[in-house]
């Protein structure tokens, strides 16, 4: 189905809105929140159309606007450690908005916001900022430590090497997440197809105990005509019977008269 209007001005619109969210912007800078607010209504005028597109289209866009809001919300927190916390819990978009796109522009923004916040939360903890002019969103003040002391050296490599390990142990959780989600996903599937098999198991029962049972039922109603018939004949026999031996006793008196 070909999109509408609106989801077309929607698309532009979210594509123009991941772009912002990539730049540096100023803390004044409100076009981003204004973008973000017009992308709300338009998404819930979306959802009220009768041509709407599908589900997963639909829950892609909620993710990606729910995205671009929450890192709005994680901006205006004071800490560095409050921002860095609540980026861990943003969940980006999984396709790219544009077929421009190899990867998702939102999948990008999140990793640039997470290494920007964790070089601020660096900095704050080593007294360090960011050199005059820098705009690398990747500036890490620990990786150039010609002017840190020994113990500061050291301070900083124990502390790479702790944000390296949650960060290692947060992606082996999530593989371990997605494969305990695909194993489930296999046995709901084999499940499935088990009761679907026993189902048709049984539905095979039902029909040939019908099948026997009717069969059962016209084999009873032959036995009783059979039975009817037999008993008919023999009354007729015994009745033949009766008879002859009535004759034969008459013809008998009249052969052989009584004796005198």
């Amino acid at each position: 189905m070909a999109a509408t209007r609106l989801e077309l001005n929607l698309m532009r619109l979210l594509s123009r809105c991941e772009a912002l969210a990539a730049e540096r912007r100023d803390p004044e800078e409100w076009r981003l929140e204004k973008y973000v607010a017009a992308l709300e209504d338009m998404l819930r005028e979306l959802k009220k159309q009768s041509s709407k597109p599908a589900p997963e289209l639909l829950n892609e866009y909620s993710r990606k606007v729910d995205f671009l809001k929450g890192l709005l919300e994680a901006e205006k927190l004071s800490s560095s450690t409050e921002k860095a916390l609540a980026n861990q819990f943003l969940a980006p978009g999984r396709t790219p908005t544009t077929t421009k796109e190899r990867t998702p522009a939102t999948k990008t923004v999140h990793l640039q916001t997470k290494a920007r916040c964790t070089g601020k939360m660096r900095s704050e903890l080593l007294g360090t900022m960011d050199p005059p002019g820098s705009t690398n969103p990747n500036f890490f003040p620990l990786c150039s430590c010609r002017g840190l002391a020994p113990d500061e050296k050291q301070s900083a490599v124990e502390l790479d090497a702790v944000l390296q390990h949650h960060q290692d142990m947060q992606e082996k959780l999530a593989e371990e997440m997605l494969s305990l989600a695909r194993s489930l996903k296999n046995n709901t599937l084999a499940a499935q197809n088990v009761i679907k098999q026993d189902n048709q198991t049984l539905s095979h029962s039902l029909r040939m105990a019908d099948q026997n049972f009717e069969k059962l039922k016209d084999e009873s109603d032959r036995l009783e005509q059979h039975a009817k018939k037999s008993v008919n004949w023999l009354l007729w026999i015994m009745l033949i019977v009766v008879c002859f031996i009535f004759i034969s006793m008459i013809l008998f008196i009249r052969i052989f008269p009584k004796l005198k």
